[in-house]
C-alpha cells in the first residue's frame, strides 16, 4: 500500500485534517517532553561515565528496557495513525507536518537515550568482582553483559525484519502487528523494573542508578501518556498505556533508592559524630596523663623554662647558700 492509497482512504483524509487544525498547547508540551526527555537520560550517562563503572544496575534491566524500547518504536512508526500522518505530510506544510510527527519523534529519541546506556553498561562494566562473593545472585559476569547486547541486537534485527516484510506484503495486518508490539513492549516494560528493584534492594544501594534521572521521568512518564494520548486516542492505547505501566515501577524504584540514600546520609552523619566524639575523649584522657608534682598538681612549664639552662639554677643555688 503507497502513500496514494494511504491518502485516499477516509481515515488518512481525517487525520490530514486533523495535522492542519494545530494545537499549540499540545505543541508546547510536545516540545517539552521531547526536549525533557533527552535531558532526563544525560544524569544517568554522566553517572555511568563519572563512576567508571556499571556496578548497581541489572544487566536484565537493560535487556528488557532496550527490547521494550525497540517495540516502542517500532509500534509508532507501523502503527496506522503514524503512517497515515506520514502520508499527510505531503498535502501539510512543513510546520504542520512536523508538529504532528513530534510523538514519534519523542519514542525515537527514548530508544536512543537507552541504547546509549546500553552501550555504556558494556564499555564501563567491572571485570573484576565488585562483591566478595563471586557467587551472589547478583555477581553478573561480562559473559552475561555481552549475551544482553547479542539479545538485544538480535531482536531489534528480527523487529525490523519482520515490519519491512509486513510492509512490503501484507499492510493490512500491520495493525495487528502494531498492537502486538504494543503489548509486547507494556508486557516488558511491566517486568524491567523488577529485576533492578529487586537488585536495588538486595545491594542497600542505588550503585551507579541515578536518582535524578528517576525523580525527571517518573512524572515525565505520565505527563508523556496524556500527551500521546491527547494525539492518538483511545485507538493508540497500545502506545501511551507501556509509558503508564513504566511510570508507575519506576515510582517505586525511585521511592526505594532515596529511601537507602537518606539511610546512607544518615548513617555517615553517626560515624563522623561518633568518630568527633572518640577524638574528644581521646583528648581529655590524654590531657589526665600530664606530669604532676608531689602534691598531685599538674606541672606547667612555658616555653621560657624548657629553654633555660639547667646550670642556672645550681649557680642561683649556689649563691643563696653563700
Amino acid at each position: 500500500m503507497d502513500f496514494v492509497s494511504i491518502l485516499s482512504s477516509d481515515f488518512a483524509k481525517d487525520r490530514c485534517q486533523k495535522l492542519q487544525d494545530v494545537s499549540y498547547l499540545n505543541l508546547t508540551l510536545s516540545i517539552f517532553i521531547l526536549f525533557g526527555i533527552l535531558v532526563s537520560y544525560l544524569p544517568q550517562h554522566y553517572r555511568i561515565i563519572s563512576r567508571g563503572t556499571s556496578e548497581g544496575i541489572s544487566p536484565y534491566f537493560i535487556l528488557l528496557g532496550t527490547t521494550s524500547g525497540t517495540c516502542a518504536f517500532a509500534n509508532i512508526l507501523v502503527s496506522p495513525i503514524s503512517r497515515a500522518d506520514v502520508a499527510c505530510c505531503r498535502t501539510v506544510s512543513t510546520f504542520e507536518c512536523v508538529a504532528g510527527l513530534l510523538g514519534i519523534a519523542q519514542v525515537g529519541i527514548q530508544w536512543f537515550c537507552f541504547t546509549v546506556i546500553l552501550l555504556l553498561f558494556l564499555v564501563f562494566f567491572p571485570r573484576e568482582p565488585t562483591l566478595p562473593d563471586n557467587d551472589a545472585p547478583n555477581g553478573h559476569t561480562w559473559q552475561q553483559a555481552l549475551m544482553v547486547a547479542f539479545l538485544c541486537l538480535l531482536h531489534g534485527l528480527l523487529v525490523i525484519l519482520l515490519s519491512a516484510a509486513l510492509i512490503l506484503t501484507r499492510p493490512d495486518y500491520l495493525g495487528t502487528w502494531a498492537n502486538i508490539l504494543g503489548v509486547t513492549g507494556t508486557i516488558l516494560a511491566a517486568i524491567q523494573y523488577l529485576p533492578q528493584i529487586w537488585m536495588t534492594w538486595h545491594l542497600g544501594h542505588v550503585g551507579s542508578l541515578s536518582i535524578p534521572m528517576m525523580l525527571i521521568q517518573t512524572p515525565g512518564s505520565f505527563v508523556w501518556a496524556g500527551s500521546l494520548a491527547a494525539r492518538l486516542g483511545s485507538a493508540g492505547w497500545s502506545t501511551w498505556g507501556l509509558f503508564l505501566v513504566t511510570g508507575c515501577l519506576q515510582g517505586c524504584l525511585l521511592v526505594m533508592g532515596i529511601s537507602f540514600e537518606i539511610r546512607a546520609r544518615r548513617d555517615k552523619t553517626n560515624e563522623d559524630w561518633n568518630g568527633n566524639n572518640a577524638r574528644c575523649v581521646v583528648g581529655y584522657l590524654g590531657s589526665e596523663s600530664a606530669e604532676t608534682d608531689d602534691e598531685g598538681g599538674a606541672i606547667v612549664e612555658n616555653e621560657e623554662n624548657e629553654r633555660r639552662p639547667l646550670l642556672n639554677g645550681s649557680r642561683k643555688s649556689s649563691r643563696t647558700a653563700n
